[in-house]
């Protein structure tokens, strides 16, 4: 994999976020649409993760996304940024957190 100075990693902006909606879309088994609360903002982030997680168990959920990325449409739909995740051969986990932090925090 190719490397990266410091100054461009210090663009991705990771925030704290908390999911506050997540459906199924329509026509897919793997993307989960979802809108996250960072506080001041809120962004709609579809996530391929519906093979791993049901959508119910996903609210209230605290995640680490990537909340600069440039919007992109998948399946016709909006996706204003990423949530961050963990993947090897057999499972996929999100990047959760394990104390109360304030949504919309900057992971540094």
């Amino acid at each position: 994999m190719e490397t990266i100075n410091f100054e461009d990693f210090l663009k991705v902006d990771l925030r704290l976020g908390k999911i506050i909606e997540a459906e199924r879309v329509e026509g897919s088994v793997k993307i989960i649409k979802t809108i996250i609360d960072l506080g001041e903002t809120k962004k709609q982030i579809l996530a391929g993760i519906g093979e791993y997680y049901i959508p119910e168990d996903l609210i209230n959920k605290n995640v680490v996304i990537v909340a600069n990325l440039s919007p992109k449409k998948i399946m016709g739909i909006d996706s204003e940024g990423m949530i961050l995740a963990i993947k090897d051969e057999d499972n996929l986990s999100l990047l959760f957190t394990d104390k109360d932090i304030k949504i919309g925090s900057k992971v540094s």
